[in-house]
């Protein structure tokens, strides 16, 4: 469920387990009683997906909504002329678990899925800029801190957590990916496009132009940390992730397992090329006794992490 405030009205997106809608509810802020709820009407109702929803975004600069769905097909929608947009398609081969807009790139869209791929989309022509298949080995020598991961479990893409604009000046254009293997992968997404950008120039240039373009990717070294096991990260699958709402925004990063575990990563101090250690990245460790499904924060000093796992139970939580 997604939340956007309008003076004192709240417009909330909402799209319930299994359904293949997508609903917009008004509401006035300061009333939550169960009556009132119970008597919420759509104000629109959006039913382009052919199967379950997994996820939502939405673009409060652009208006468009984000749905992915289990046919690995992400239905873009504009709200202002309450029309679908776009479909992202052929990329992912199984489920797409998770989608987000990318505030600091206009037109463009990330997509996770089950098929251990994450996808950079320009969603106004409806291709990607670039696919990163973590069903692949560990080619990539600018990854640094942590191993590949655990063998056994397969590198599923199950959330994706992108900072918002004002969040940590310089390190607002990352990403960060929560893996069945049980990894957090952070990306620089800026540096991984840039690269991809030399690559292309490279195959339509002649030779004198290609050495150009080679100096410039060493330039623009794609930067990736991976937070694992190795530094007392999880032992299962990763179902979550989220950047910190409290204290500096985006400092930490906050990520959820199937291992009953929460953890609080400082990841904004280790994530520069010149840092090679990232064994002091974890802050802290929550021990749960059931799979943690998702989490998110808040603003406040105090009650400022909320979590959601398998029991019945809203768990909240006083970090730092």
């Amino acid at each position: 469920m997604l939340g956007h405030s309008y003076g004192r009205r709240l417009s909330v997106i909402t799209c319930l387990s299994g359904v293949l809608k997508v609903y917009v509810i008004l509401i006035r802020i300061g009333r939550w009683m169960h009556d009132e709820v119970s008597s919420w009407k759509p104000l629109e109702t959006y039913n382009y997906n052919k199967d379950e929803i997994n996820q939502i975004a939405y673009s409060s600069k652009s208006n468009f909504l984000a749905a992915a769905d289990d046919s690995g097909d992400v239905k873009i929608i504009d709200t202002s002329q309450q029309c679908l947009y776009k479909t992202l398609r052929a990329v992912h081969t199984s489920i797409c678990s998770s989608v987000q807009f990318l505030s600091w790139k206009p037109w463009t869209a990330i997509t996770g899925g089950l098929d251990s791929k994450l996808a950079m989309w320009d969603f106004s022509r409806g291709r990607t800029y670039n696919v990163i298949d973590y069903g692949m080995p560990e080619v990539d020598s600018t990854v640094s801190c942590g191993n590949v991961g655990q063998c056994l479990n397969p590198a599923f893409v199950h959330s994706i957590a992108v900072p918002e604009m004002d969040m940590l000046q310089g390190l607002n254009k990352a990403c960060a990916v929560a893996r069945g293997d049980g990894v957090v992968d952070v990306i620089d997404l800026e540096s991984e496009l840039a690269t991809v950008k030399s690559k292309n120039f490279q195959s339509r240039s002649k030779k004198s132009d290609v050495q150009a373009a080679n100096h410039a990717i060493g330039r623009n070294l794609v930067k990736r940390t991976q937070l694992d096991y190795s530094l007392g990260g999880h032992t299962a699958a990763v179902s979550c992730v989220s950047f910190s709402l409290f204290g500096e925004r985006g400092k930490f990063l906050i990520s959820g397992g199937n291992d009953a575990c929460v953890k609080l990563w400082d990841w904004s101090r280790h994530f520069c090329a010149e840092q090679t250690s990232c064994n002091n990245a974890l802050i802290l460790n929550i021990d749960l006794k059931k799979k943690v499904n998702w989490l998110c924060t808040t603003t406040t000093d105090s009650e400022n992490l909320v979590v959601c796992d398998t029991s019945k139970v809203l768990k909240i939580y006083t970090v730092l």
